[in-house]
């Protein structure tokens, strides 16, 4: 078992689009950097590479992560892949597991590009087997080249509906619906802004067109708000609902399918930077709690740095540019300045506001909206690690529970091994609403806690025997 520990200027937390380019970044300015990721390469979620013996599928957001993991590969940067972090501290050391053992890492700064987490609001039946988030959809169709069932009913928000529909007509399975919260009008509005990237605006009409050749049926404004079992498929109810999300009174639809991918948005993953105490805020339209953060990254805590989604959701290409400026901002801050021209970090911003407009409105669209958790039912679970229902959330808050660490503390909503991943956003919402309280910050975001990933005592110990253990010498009479 290897225990090692090492020194760095700067530790970059995720591998994907903006913290590859942050670390090589602040590389590239002559800083000791390290990466850690708990993937086997660099990429993320958009542009993730196919598991071994997969051949990749030709395309743009499988070029641009060859493109990314050729340059992470050829720079100074030491990579720590298949590597999850456990834990992170005030003076930034990082522990880790890895295939040879622990591993612990310390830096003067550290950069956190831990991305996003879905978000599914919870409906009867969402626990079932079968059902699946689109970010699950996702890795099995591009990395593994796996259907998620023979026939897939697609439901939700945001992009992720067209491209896990289209993604899985082009491997030759059925997507029996598309169950979209948002109405053709929202798509309408959002049509300004995506013109800045016309490379995602013709892939979206090429994904929509496929869609529509193969008689996929949309239903716009609609939810699901009921799975179950239906002998070895599963039956899934539709209900209209309003531009808030409240189910409305109208017809109900049932449709049958071997799986139910679904998926309502996405969160930042910030529980990095609230153990290390930064400065949060609630933002509706950056997906939920955000580190307060100058342009470049740079939070309330002196060299810390946050960079791409996890710092707002705006995009993978947003998320590269921003990834950057972080990088260039924590090697200034270190006292590199010399190698970085004003004009480079002036472009970059201008790119990071150009890419950022299309991921804005990708964002509007997988906002959590104001009513949709309105309709999830007293006993639907919505802490599926503790098995948490609705009901028992509002009966904490009805006895004093104002406050989510209270609401956590009492119903123990959001202590399991997803540490709140999972259930944070909706359980504040439940509350905020419960309350009456104009604003999630009046019933703040749950307390980050160590381990951030389940962790086996295996992996931190190793092979032993007793006999390896040292025993003191017993103390004289």
């Amino acid at each position: 078992m290897s225990d090692m520990m090492s020194s760095f200027d700067v530790i970059v937390l995720g591998g994907g689009p903006a913290g590859a380019q942050a670390a090589m970044a602040a590389a590239s300015t002559g800083l000791r950097v390290a990466l850690f990721d708990e993937n086997v390469s660099a990429g993320g979620q958009v542009y993730r590479a196919p598991i071994a013996g997969v051949a990749p599928t030709p395309g743009a957001d499988q070029a641009a992560g060859d493109a990314l993991r050729s340059e992470l590969a050829a720079s100074n940067v030491t990579a720590f892949f298949r590597h999850p972090v456990w834990a992170v501290t005030g003076n930034y050391r990082v522990d880790a597991t890895g295939p040879d053992g622990p591993l612990h890492c310390t830096a003067r700064a550290l950069i956190v590009a831990s991305g996003t987490t879905e978000r599914v609001v919870p409906f009867e039946g969402w626990t079932t087997p079968g059902v699946i988030g689109l970010a699950a959809a996702t890795i099995l169709l591009k990395s593994q080249h796996m259907l998620p069932g023979r026939s897939t009913l697609v439901a939700g928000c945001g992009p992720l509906l067209a491209a896990v529909a289209a993604k899985t007509l082009e491997g030759g399975g059925k997507v029996e619906a598309i169950v979209d919260l948002a109405s053709t009008g929202d798509w309408a509005r959002a049509m300004p802004a995506m013109l800045g990237r016309l490379d995602l605006l013709r892939q979206g009409f090429k994904w929509w067109n496929a869609i529509r050749r193969a008689g996929t049926p949309r239903y716009a404004r609609h939810t699901i708000v009921r799975v179950e079992p239906a002998g070895d498929r599963l039956r899934a109810t539709l209900a209209p609902c309003d531009a808030a999300g409240r189910v409305i009174d109208g017809e109900r639809k049932t449709v049958l399918s071997d799986c139910i991918a679904v998926g309502h948005g996405l969160t930042p993953s910030s529980e990095i930077t609230r153990l290390l105490r930064a400065e949060h805020r609630y933002s509706r339209a950056a997906g939920g709690w955000v580190a307060v953060a100058d342009a470049d990254g740079r939070t309330s805590r002196p060299l810390l740095y946050v960079a791409g989604d996890g710092a707002g959701i705006a995009g993978a290409a947003a998320a590269a540019t921003h990834g950057m400026l972080a990088g260039l901002a924590c090697a200034r801050d270190l006292g590199a300045s010399g190698a970085i021209a004003a004009k480079r970090v002036a472009d970059l911003r201008q790119a990071h506001r150009d890419a950022s407009r299309f991921g804005h409105a990708m964002a509007n669209l997988m906002a959590l909206r104001a009513g949709h958790v309105d309709s999830i039912a007293p006993d639907t679970i919505v802490c599926r690690c503790e098995d948490v229902t609705r009901a028992e959330i509002d009966a904490a808050c009805d006895a004093g529970a104002h406050d989510v660490n209270q609401l956590k503390a009492w119903t123990r909503c959001g202590m399991g091994p997803c540490q709140g991943r999972t259930c944070g956003d909706v359980a504040g919402e439940l509350l905020m609403r419960r309350m009456g309280a104009n604003s999630r910050e009046d019933v703040g975001c749950f307390s980050a806690r160590t381990p951030l990933r389940p962790v086996t005592v295996e992996a931190l110990t190793g092979a032993f025997k007793y006999d390896d253990i040292p025993i003191p010498k017993a103390a004289p009479l």
